[in-house]
């Protein structure tokens, strides 16, 4: 029988061949422009639709419906780029209805171009990336997915992967899209506990792992009765644990598996769109994860929406480095398969990554405004301590350039070589398209960004119930301070929230609730009606949580958020993350948690502060550290180390006033302001439990983490003003 597959495979390979070709023809030829055409020249001109005049109101980048016609209420959003039909599939390829088909496509289409690189090789030691093809890639998703119906794991079963972003994630991915299985990624980072609740609670059933998660999962192997096998990447044959029969478990190698399959092929069982593709489990700031339920027609309608505005290249390369367990990062991998693109992996070390992409020369970029805003403040601070000339020639190419850019000027040359050439550098220096998620990015990065490194820079919003982007900014947009338009596979409209004062009748601009819906929104909370109900209403709107405003133009702003609002004794409603935000431009910050509660009438932060600021702040004050903690008694304005400075009256003094500083020029309110400030050296990360793997604070956890920091804090205050 598998020869006769083999055969059959065989021939209709050389049958395909011709169409092959000509369709990898088609999609290189839709790349080329002709000389001295600007990329974005295609693509930024928004045009009126004849026919969508009788029924809509242009609005720039958006239109705007009635939501329903007999209330005469024109309220509900859509991309001008669609305005009558929303975005299922790829308006190029509308047989695409899956994530199978996608990668397919992408096999028959690209079948002999760079796909997955990685440095690291066997032995450990780190080189040139070395590169699989997509041709390849097909290849080894076949022999994985056969090597799991080879062993008996049935049509729609759970796969669990728990481990970080390499070729093989990426692979087992494909094999689930194609063997009609369901993916549920784990996030590394991840307690064991939480590990242990989605494997339950999903009833996993195939785990990949690699060594150092094997050892966390063998921790508690006994609690997860539904695991069947357990696959280790990256593992040797020789050194698999050995697990008592009476578990039902079996431990095997990637390379086994892979072997196993490719010696015994199994055809496609392809998935329907309407199938499950993945359980993403938010692991959320509360509570236990949830998984949202995602569909391929959820993910291909979502990736398909966005690629209307922005497309990639089979010449473009991407490195990745965001967490695979991320929808952010989940749908920029479908997109860039979809497009022929080569993506390069990082190490696995944060600390290595700039190395990374030295040598990988990316040419887009994806990241979160965590980085974007480190970024800004390294080449701030770099400029400023240069100091004469430097600094000087720095200003003056800055503002040249930025003049030159909103008044729809293509800068002078000059600057770049002079000056942006080298910045650019940093990140490879051919990086084309710069993209933001997760959180607000502040208007003064992204204007920096985009003078800096030219190119791209674009924003967006979205979550993983929405199978990742609810709105982008479009290309060829000056104006920042918006997350952009609606995804066209999506429309947007605001609720009303009066208890936070916005309503959509708010002058000059309609503010209130962002809810959405289309085809991109997920099937609701896995085993979870209660919670789906929480944030799907009848009508099919999915209620995120965000407070937004319409700016003219039809374009989106975050301004708020209703989930985690709280109130102070005084009865004013707080938005903290909206404060954090702002809060985030100060050169000591490096990250902030903002506390309240409505047993209390001010604010109080716990900042861990950018080391090599507080120091440079430290000898411009005079103060002196000493040399050798051994010392039997040390001058009072001496200190051992920056941890114990912290502890200074004089440092927590300065970083409040340029807080204040920083806040007055947000136009904060008075009750916004934060009114004392703990010091902190340590910042917070996924380990320590005060983040999410999107980089959001843990706001319960941090309450718990700095408990004895706040009280101290609100006591002060209270003895200074009683």
């Amino acid at each position: 029988m598998n020869e006769a597959w083999a055969r059959h495979n065989k021939e209709e390979r050389h049958a395909m061949d011709s169409s092959a070709a000509r369709r990898r023809l088609r999609a290189i030829s839709g790349h080329l422009r002709p000389a001295g055409d600007r990329d974005c020249d295609r693509y930024s001109q928004l045009g009126t639709n004849a026919t969508a005049c009788e029924f809509v109101s242009e609005q720039g980048y958006s239109v705007v419906l009635p939501e329903k016609l007999q209330t005469g209420k024109w309220n509900v959003y859509r991309s001008a780029r669609s305005p009558l039909k929303l975005v299922t599939r790829f308006p190029e390829h509308p047989d695409i209805g899956t994530l199978h088909d996608n990668f397919e496509y992408a096999v028959e289409t690209f079948r002999d171009y760079k796909y997955l690189g990685t440095r690291v090789r066997v032995d450990g030691t780190v080189g040139e990336y070395k590169w699989m093809t997509y041709g390849e890639a097909g290849t080894s998703r076949s022999a994985i997915g056969s090597g799991l119906v080879y062993r008996g794991i049935p049509k729609g079963a759970c796969v669990g992967l728990y481990f970080i972003n390499r070729p093989e994630w990426i692979i087992v991915d494909h094999a689930c899209s194609a063997y009609s299985y369901i993916s549920v990624p784990l996030y590394d980072t991840l307690g064991p506990d939480a590990v242990q609740y989605i494997v339950n609670h999903a009833a996993v059933q195939v785990i990949f792992c690699v060594p150092q998660t094997l050892s966390i999962l063998l921790s508690f192997l006994s609690q997860i009765h539904c695991v069947r096998l357990i696959v280790v990447v990256g593992g040797i044959d020789d050194n698999m644990p050995s697990v008592p029969s009476t578990t039902g478990v079996e431990i095997i190698t990637y390379s086994k598996l892979h072997n196993q399959g490719h010696s015994n092929l199994q055809p496609f069982r392809p998935p329907k769109p309407e199938d499950v593709a993945t359980l993403c489990y938010t692991s959320g700031t509360t509570g236990t994860p949830k998984g949202a339920v995602l569909t391929h027609e959820n993910l291909i309608a979502n990736v398909a929406g966005a690629s209307l505005s922005t497309k990639f290249c089979p010449s473009d390369v991407y490195i990745s480095y965001l967490p695979l367990a991320h929808i952010y990062e989940r749908a920029n991998q479908i997109s860039l398969a979809h497009f022929g693109a080569a993506v390069g992996f990082y190490q696995g070390d944060n600390l290595k990554l700039m190395d990374d992409i030295a040598a990988l020369r990316p040419t887009i970029f994806a990241s979160v405004p965590r980085l974007y805003n480190r970024i800004y403040a390294g080449i701030v601070n770099a400029v400023k301590t240069s100091g004469g000339l430097r600094e000087r020639l720095f200003n003056a190419a800055y503002n040249a350039k930025k003049r030159a850019i909103a008044n729809g000027k293509n800068p002078y040359p000059m600057w770049d070589k002079l000056v942006f050439n080298k910045i650019k550098e940093k990140l490879g220096g051919r990086v084309r398209i710069m993209t933001s998620g997760a959180s607000p990015l502040s208007s003064d990065v992204m204007d920096f960004l985009r003078i800096c490194f030219g190119g791209m820079i674009l924003e967006g919003y979205g979550m993983t119930e929405t199978a990742c982007v609810i709105s982008a900014m479009d290309e060829g947009d000056l104006l920042t301070g918006h997350v952009g338009s609606p995804n066209p596979a999506c429309e947007i409209k605001l609720v009303d929230v009066p208890e936070m004062s916005y309503t959509s009748d708010d002058q000059p601009y309609p503010r209130g609730e962002i809810c959405v819906r289309g085809p991109i929104i997920f099937q609701g909370y896995y085993k979870d009606d209660v919670q789906t109900k929480e944030v799907i209403d009848e009508n099919g709107w999915l209620h995120t949580g965000d407070i937004g405003m319409w700016l003219p133009g039809g374009r989106l702003k975050i301004i708020d958020r209703k989930k985690n609002i709280f109130k102070l004794a005084q009865g004013e409603y707080i938005a903290p993350e909206k404060i954090e935000n702002v809060y985030a431009k100060c050169n000591f910050i490096s990250q902030c948690f903002v506390y309240g509660d409505s047993l209390n009438s001010c604010l109080v932060a716990i900042v861990s502060v950018e080391p090599d600021v507080l120091k440079a702040w430290a000898a411009s004050e005079g103060i002196k550290f000493l040399k050798t903690k051994a010392t039997p008694s040390k001058p009072s304005d001496m200190y051992e180390d920056l941890r114990e400075l912290c502890a200074d009256s004089r440092a927590k003094a300065a970083v409040l006033a340029e807080m204040d500083d920083v806040g007055k020029q947000a136009q904060l309110r008075g009750f916004e302001f934060a009114k004392a400030v703990t010091l902190t050296l340590e910042p917070f990360t996924l380990e320590n439990g005060l983040l999410t793997p999107t980089f959001k604070v843990k706001r319960p956890q941090a309450k718990a983490y700095f408990a004895k920091e706040i009280a101290d804090m609100y006591a002060k205050l209270s003895a200074s003003n009683p």
